[in-house]
């Protein structure tokens, strides 16, 4: 079925010549019917009140630069996404840690968090390596693996290793120039269990394999002549 054409719109008043038309104003005035609408109005024609504006009114910019540069954060429209877990490691494997505090050191990986980042633990009566977070860039993955399905890591998250703020005292007058003590950062005693129970359970299944208790104490090093990328780990 062919669609109906639409018919050119034609003007009541037609031009004679560009931009005169054949009608007067008043005449138009009437032909077009506005008398009617105005008196059916009583002598006014209707109005309606305009709509609100949703959109917000526009700042207008500074007349004159500021003297300083003012800092604007930049807007991050970078979406994050989720960190994919390397295919060498899962839940037990024998990790060695290459960056920070621990270097050099033989740890066990539990779990993946939420951020990305590597729940490991030496374990601790081992080799003195906590429950922390690493980034999987700065590890080392072995062949050497680890039971760890008997272990509840259910309540390690992100969260749980939040640094807590602790407010500062304003100082008097007096105690301006005393010596300040510092406050040495306390572990909470409930950290310290977790820390046991964890190490507890990882102990079984370390001692039912032979020498595996040792490897994991001694820490990576290289020698001389020994070539990075020949080693099999």
């Amino acid at each position: 079925m062919a669609a109906k054409q639409r018919k050119p719109r034609v003007s009541r008043n037609p031009e004679l010549i560009r931009g005169v038309g054949r009608y007067s104003r008043s005449k138009m005035y009437h032909k077009r019917g506005l008398w009617a609408i105005k008196a059916k109005n009583g002598g006014v024609f209707p109005r309606h009140d305009p709509k609100p504006a949703e959109t917000k009114p526009v700042e207008k910019p500074p007349k004159f630069y500021p003297a300083d540069d003012v800092k604007k954060p930049l807007i991050n429209k970078r979406k994050p996404k989720p960190t994919k877990l390397r295919a060498s490691i899962t839940p037990g494997t024998v990790l060695i840690i290459l960056a920070g505090r621990f270097k050099g050191k033989r740890v066990v990986f539990l779990k993946q968090l939420s951020s990305g980042l590597l729940l490991v633990t030496g374990p601790f009566i081992i080799n003195g390596v906590p429950l922390r977070r690493v980034n999987q860039s700065y590890v080392i993955a072995t062949s050497t693996k680890v039971d760890v399905s008997g272990i509840n890591l259910d309540k390690f998250d992100d969260g749980y290793f939040a640094k807590q703020v602790v407010k500062k005292k304003k100082k008097g007058e007096g105690e301006f120039f005393e010596a300040e003590k510092e406050e040495k950062n306390v572990l909470p005693q409930e950290k310290k269990d977790d820390q046991k129970t964890v190490d507890a359970t990882l102990i079984k299944s370390i001692e039912g394999v032979p020498d595996l208790k040792a490897y994991l104490a001694a820490r990576f090093s290289l020698m001389a002549g020994v070539k990075p990328h020949e080693l099999v780990f």
